[in-house]
C-alpha cells in the first residue's frame, strides 16, 4: 500500500512539473530566436524571413513576440534589398510600438511577478524605435522618396529626445510598483531582500562588466544622428544638417570623416565652399549582442528555511561580432579605410544597464512571492503530510519552471556602423576590399552630385547587400 501511494505521489509530481513548464512557456521565445539566428547567420535570408513571418500573429492587436518578429523580417528584407517590403514591415512594427505605448501596465506587472518577464508581450526597447525610423529613412532614400525619408529622420530624432523623459517615468513607475507590493506583502519583508548586500555582491560577481564600458549619452544613437546629418545634406538642407553633424563630431571625436563633414557643412553655410562631388561609404557591420540566461540562487530573507527553491533568472548581454574590422575603399587610385561612427553594442548596453535595476527588482519580487507561496503551503495541511509534501513540491516545481530570464532581443542589428568619406572619383567607380585585400564589391555610381554607398555585411560568408542613394544630378 505504501509503495502504491509513493508511486502515485511521484506520478502526480511528474504531472505537476510538466504542467508548470507548459504553463510557463519559458523556453519558446529562446528556441525560436535560436532557429531564426541559425538561418540568418548562415546567410539563408529567405528561410529566415519565412520562419519569422510564420511567428507573427494574425490578430488585429499585437501579442507575444509579434513586434520582435516584425523587426526581424523588416531588417532581413532590407538585407536582401527589398526596400518596399522592408518599409512595409517597419511600418507594422512602428504601429505595434505605438500600440504598446498606450497600454495599461498593471496586468503586465502582475504577470511578470507571478510568472516572469516572458509572460509579458515584447513591447520593444527605446533603441528599437529609434532604429525603426532610421531604417525607414534609409528605405525611402533608396527608393528616391526623400520627403518621406525626412519625416522618418525627424521621428527618429524626436524619439531620442523623448527617450530621456520616458526613462524617468519608467523608473518612477517601478518604484511605485515596489511600494505597492511592499504594502501587499509586508510579511515577506520585501524591502530587506531588495536591499540585501549579499544579493548585490552576487550580482556584482555575475555582472563584472556591467558598468565597465563607455556609455553614449542617454538613449542617443550616434549613427541615427550622423546619418540624419548626411541625409539632410544630400537633401540640400545644410542648415538642419550642421547641428546634427556637430553633435555627431562631439560623440565620436576620433572619427575624422565625421569631423570633416561638420567642418564642410559649417564652411558651406559661411559661404566658404560647396557640398558636392562627395561619396559616403556606410558599412553596417556584423551582428549585435544577444542575451543569455543566468540563474542565481538567492539568500532571501524568508520566514522559514524550508522553502524548496528560491532563485532568479536574469538576462546577460553576450557580445556580438564584426564581419570585418573595417573595409578599404579604393577610389581614384587612393585608399580610404572605414571608421566606426557608432558602436551599436554600446547603444544597446547603455539601455540594458539602465533597465537592469528594474529587471533585478522584478525578479526578486517574483522570487519572494513564489517563496511565500511555498511557505503558505508548508504552513497549511498539517494533518496530511503526504498531501502537504506533494503541494510544496508542486509549488516549488512551478517556481523553478517559471523562473526564466527574458532573453528576447532584436538580433539582426549590427555590431557597429562605420563610414568613409571621399571625393567622387572621375570614373564614378569604387571598389571595396576586406582588410586582407580580398575584393568584396565593385560599385558604379550613376551621375549625381553626391552619393551614399550603403553596405551591409552581417557575416563574412553571407552575400553582402549594397545600395546607392543619390542626390539630384
Amino acid at each position: 500500500m505504501y509503495m502504491k501511494q509513493k508511486w502515485i505521489f511521484f506520478f502526480r509530481l511528474f504531472i505537476s512539473l510538466i504542467f508548470a513548464i507548459c504553463l510557463a512557456g519559458c523556453n519558446a521565445p529562446k528556441s525560436q530566436l535560436t532557429t531564426f539566428n541559425c538561418y540568418y547567420r548562415a546567410g539563408d535570408f529567405n528561410n529566415a524571413i519565412t520562419y519569422a513571418q510564420s511567428l507573427i500573429g494574425k490578430t488585429a492587436k499585437p501579442d507575444g513576440e509579434d513586434l520582435l518578429w516584425s523587426l526581424q523580417v523588416a531588417a532581413t528584407e532590407f538585407q536582401i534589398g527589398d526596400c518596399n517590403k522592408s518599409a512595409e514591415y517597419f511600418d507594422k512594427a512602428e504601429a505595434m510600438l505605438k500600440y504598446y505605448d498606450f497600454q495599461n501596465e498593471t496586468a503586465a506587472a502582475v504577470a511578470s511577478t507571478i510568472i516572469n518577464d516572458n509572460a509579458v508581450s515584447y513591447a520593444g526597447e527605446e533603441y528599437d524605435g529609434i532604429m525603426v525610423n532610421t531604417y525607414k529613412a534609409l528605405d525611402f532614400m533608396m527608393l528616391g522618396k526623400n520627403d518621406m525619408a525626412r519625416v522618418e529622420f525627424n521621428r527618429a530624432l524626436d524619439r531620442q529626445t523623448r527617450a530621456k523623459v520616458l526613462y524617468s517615468q519608467q523608473i518612477a513607475k517601478l518604484k511605485d510598483q515596489v511600494a505597492k507590493k511592499q504594502q501587499e506583502k509586508k510579511d515577506v519583508n520585501l524591502n530587506k531582500n531588495l536591499e540585501n548586500p549579499k544579493i548585490q555582491e552576487i550580482i556584482r560577481k555575475q555582472y563584472t562588466n556591467l558598468y565597465e564600458y563607455e556609455a553614449y549619452p542617454d538613449f542617443v544613437n550616434p549613427f541615427t544622428t550622423y546619418l540624419a546629418g548626411v541625409g539632410f545634406n544630400i537633401m540640400n538642407d545644410a542648415q538642419k544638417a550642421v547641428d546634427l553633424l556637430k553633435e555627431s563630431a562631439g560623440m565620436v571625436p576620433g572619427n575624422h570623416y565625421v569631423v570633416e563633414d561638420f567642418a564642410a557643412t559649417e564652411g558651406f553655410l559661411q559661404g566658404k565652399g560647396k557640398i558636392e562631388n562627395t561619396v559616403w561609404v556606410i558599412f553596417e557591420n556584423g551582428l549585435g549582442p544577444t542575451k543569455e540566461e543566468v540563474r542565481i540562487d538567492l539568500p532571501l530573507f524568508l520566514m522559514t528555511d524550508k522553502v524548496v527553491y528560491a532563485g532568479v533568472a536574469l538576462p546577460r548581454l553576450v557580445p556580438g561580432s564584426q564581419a570585418y574590422g573595417n573595409l578599404i575603399v579604393n577610389a581614384g587610385g587612393k585608399e580610404y579605410r572605414t571608421e566606426v561612427v557608432a558602436d551599436m553594442e554600446r547603444v544597446i548596453r547603455t539601455e540594458f544597464n539602465k533597465d537592469f535595476q528594474g529587471i533585478l527588482t522584478r525578479a526578486i519580487v517574483s522570487a519572494v512571492v513564489k517563496a511565500a507561496a511555498q511557505y503558505a503551503v508548508e504552513q497549511n495541511n498539517n494533518n496530511d503530510s503526504m498531501g502537504k509534501s506533494f503541494l510544496v513540491l508542486m509549488v516549488a516545481a512551478y517556481s523553478y519552471a517559471t523562473t526564466a530570464a527574458d532573453v528576447r532581443i532584436w538580433t539582426t542589428l549590427p555590431k557597429d556602423f562605420q563610414v568613409a568619406r571621399l571625393p567622387m572619383p572621375a570614373g564614378r567607380n569604387i571598389a571595396i576590399f576586406s582588410p586582407e585585400g580580398a575584393k568584396i564589391l565593385d560599385c558604379a555610381i550613376a551621375p549625381c552630385s553626391n552619393a551614399i554607398v550603403y553596405v551591409k555585411i552581417p557575416v563574412r560568408t553571407a552575400a553582402p547587400f549594397y545600395g546607392i542613394i543619390k542626390s539630384n544630378p
